[in-house]
């Protein structure tokens, strides 16, 4: 008894230490030496629920074009007392989810106070947020509101380069529905209409066709990646130079094998909860016995702290009407086909893309990644694929940033970009 006492003492304090280095590990971080900025002596009015209200029926437009706007403020911290180096634009913009419908998406556009110095035009940076949480309250337009996005400092040095930011809060996390977290098609329809958002805004004064470039990790990799591989026929009208996925979850089949008893398994219950938004006849009510519904709704209102912590090594075969782990499933249709449909690295990207990834990661496993950045060499892709040597998923976030800042600032300079395809 005293050893399992001890095990899960330890695992509480693993994802105690997730949460806490996510938020502080930045730190480190900043290549870039961006002078913070003061609070504005006028601070802007905090958004109100309805401006994450979308009209019904949706208005006619293009994908990417502005529903709405409004001015907000990125605070770097919680006590609101410094202000990222940009202005920064709350916006509701038109998208399409999995199957093609529209629907409408809410997230953030940050023009640097800093002058492009750069060649060419003022490159857009479309940042894919990693795992936040389901709840409305966790979208990232909300938490840099609220200063407690545990991505600003990375996003800070995207600024401190000159680099615009155009920030998706995702599907259904700040708008109504669920989020369909690391879902393929409508993460990566977010990131590539959260760039033309930015380019139609014409208070963001930013170029309406200039070079733009992709960033994420984990679930931000998988997006990031997911909008490489269709930003050719999704969005062929973006000047797409490159993209960086950090230990992104390319075959969900594997993640959630990993992380079924494990001390982030509510990073699970959000793809199973995603899923069930997605693709509602799948009948996963059914396959959830009474508890396991339970938990998926409660989970539905979690961030990623609540929700780690409520579900700290939980295992999916107390939550089925069975008795069999969620990942059994994956096997037999009509599951395998939907999470089939979430596999990445089955389009090369015709953008150069850089792929790092911890061999020791805890949460994403590394092998799953890799062979994502194998297949994308297979098909003619331009990769430069990085084992990181750090453990943990979040070391790999620490160790992956100052890399990635100058893989983007060479794409940005028109520089070659490397690629190691064949010795990984």
């Amino acid at each position: 008894m005293r050893s399992v006492r001890r095990g899960r003492t330890t695992a509480s304090v693993s994802a105690l230490a997730v949460i806490a280095a996510s938020a502080t590990a930045a730190s480190v971080l900043t290549a870039a030496p961006a002078a913070a900025e003061p609070m504005s002596p006028a601070p802007v009015a905090p958004a109100s629920e309805e401006f994450y209200q979308p009209p019904s029926p949706l208005p006619d437009g293009d994908d990417g074009d502005i529903i709405r706007h409004e001015e907000t403020t990125f605070f770097l911290d919680p006590l609101k007392l410094t202000r990222a180096p940009a202005d920064a634009q709350r916006v509701m913009y038109l998208s399409n989810d999995t199957h093609g419908e529209p629907n409408a998406v809410t997230g953030t556009v940050l023009t640097p106070h800093k002058e492009w110095d750069g060649p060419g035009e003022r490159p857009i940076v479309g940042y894919a947020a990693g795992t936040q949480g389901m709840a409305d309250r966790c979208a990232p337009s909300r938490a840099m509101e609220s200063g407690t996005e545990y991505e600003g400092i990375f996003i800070k040095g995207m600024l401190a380069r000159g680099y615009a930011v155009a920030l998706t809060d995702y599907e259904g996390l700040g708008t109504p529905g669920v989020h369909t977290y690391v879902n393929r098609k409508a993460s990566a329809h977010a990131v590539l209409d959260m760039v033309r958002a930015a380019q139609r805004l014409p208070e963001a004064d930013l170029p309406s066709d200039g070079p733009v470039l992709t960033a994420g990790y984990s679930q931000g990799g998988g997006a990031s990646a997911a909008a490489a591989e269709l930003q050719p026929e999704y969005a062929p009208d973006l000047d797409l130079r490159g993209s960086f996925a950090g230990a992104p979850p390319a075959d969900l089949a594997a993640v959630a094998e990993q992380l079924d008893g494990h001390y982030a398994a509510a990073f699970l219950l959000f793809a199973v909860a995603g899923m069930h938004e997605a693709y509602p006849n799948l009948g996963i009510d059914e396959m959830l016995n009474d508890k396991g519904r339970e938990v998926r709704t409660k989970i539905e209102n979690s961030c990623t702290g609540d929700g780690l912590i409520g579900n700290l090594l939980r295992r999916t075969s107390e939550l089925t009407a069975d008795g069999r782990p969620i990942g059994a499933y994956l096997d037999e249709e009509p599951f395998r086909s939907a999470v089939e449909e979430q596999r990445i690295g089955t389009v090369p990207p015709q953008a150069p893309v850089y792929v790092a990834h911890s061999r020791l990661d805890d949460i994403v496993p590394y092998e799953q990644g890799r062979d994502m950045a194998r297949s994308w060499c297979g098909g003619g892709a331009t990769v430069q694929f990085d084992t990181v040597a750090i453990p943990t998923h979040v070391g790999g976030y620490v160790a992956a940033y100052p890399k990635a800042y100058r893989w983007l600032d060479q794409r940005v300079k028109g520089e070659q970009p490397p690629t190691n395809c064949g010795e990984f």
